[in-house]
């Protein structure tokens, strides 16, 4: 049976890489993005290694919910034309931004952190259950670590810090994946998070190196806790990429679900405040409330 992927943030970087990764293990790759000509050029780059199965790309602004039910839709009715099984979605679009800004009337780390990923997957949820055995993977990230666990509105309170909202918008999506690997239990639909570790991005590479994205008190100590989530200004993305493979693919993961597959490629316990049950029904009636399943007018 012809087993497919879909890869969101797929043009470049640790996304690419995945891309790359998938179409080896034998998968017809769907890589996502905005720019048509980085799609284009990651599907030339996939499509040279003589995959079974051709690339495509699709595009789409993952910053925007309206383009990501577009694409949600587009993917169900290629699937459902073509008759092949959605296998795997691997939602490893993030961002990190230096200033406060708007998506919608919504702070945009937490759209393009955990909204659009969530919507993304709550849509594609019936291919995937009818192509099961399928998994989903999203991407965490070790900046959960300092994010404040109170989700009783999209923002917290006080001044703006990328690093924090980043982990913020990270920790809500942790917690959406556990408590979704429950919901699906029993579905045939698997559901991991990875962590790639540090690599070297174009986020790492920028956004990171900027101390003001982080709280005052953390300032002092930022270059240090930075080495933490990079390994150095070469890591390969290949590297970061793996985690994100062995969830989509590691047969010795069959049949189980709820699992964090670590920076070492290896299953690791998840964050303690990712499995706090308050925490993922507040994640969830948020969600709900800023990202509906079909859009409002």
């Amino acid at each position: 049976m012809k087993k497919t992927a879909v890869v969101t943030a797929g043009t470049a970087g640790i996304g690419l890489e995945t891309a790359l990764g998938l179409s080896s293990a034998g998968f017809s790759v769907t890589v996502v993005g905005r720019n048509a000509d980085r799609g284009a050029r990651a599907v030339e780059r996939i499509n040279a290694t003589s995959p079974a199965y051709p690339a495509r790309f699709l595009a789409a602004d993952l910053a925007s919910l309206d383009e990501v039910r577009a694409l949600a839709d587009r993917i169900a009715s290629g699937h459902a034309a073509s008759g092949d099984p959605l296998t795997v979605l691997v939602n490893n679009v993030g961002a990190m931004f230096g200033d406060r800004r708007d998506l919608g009337g919504v702070e945009a780390s937490f759209v393009v952190n955990h909204l659009s990923p969530y919507l993304l997957t709550e849509l594609l949820l019936p291919p995937l259950t009818a192509g099961a055995p399928s998994r989903i993977v999203n991407v965490t990230s070790g900046a959960v670590g300092v994010a404040k666990r109170v989700f009783d509105a999209v923002e917290p309170s006080g001044g703006y810090y990328g690093f924090h909202w980043y982990g913020r918008a990270k920790l809500a999506n942790l917690a959406y994946t556990i408590d979704l690997a429950a919901r699906l239990d029993g579905t045939g639909v698997s559901v991991f998070a990875a962590d790639p570790g540090g690599a070297a991005t174009d986020m790492t590479n920028g956004t990171m190196t900027d101390p003001k994205i982080v709280s005052p008190a953390l300032r002092l100590m930022w270059p240090l806790v930075r080495r933490r989530f990079v390994r150095s200004t070469s890591g390969p993305a290949s590297v970061a990429a793996r985690p994100s493979i062995v969830a989509a693919t590691d047969e010795a993961l069959a049949g189980r679900t709820g699992i964090v597959i670590g920076a070492q490629a290896r299953p690791v316990a998840p964050f303690r405040g990712a499995t706090d049950p308050r925490v993922a029904e507040a994640v969830r009636r948020l969600s709900e409330r800023h990202a509906p399943l079909a859009a409002t007018t």
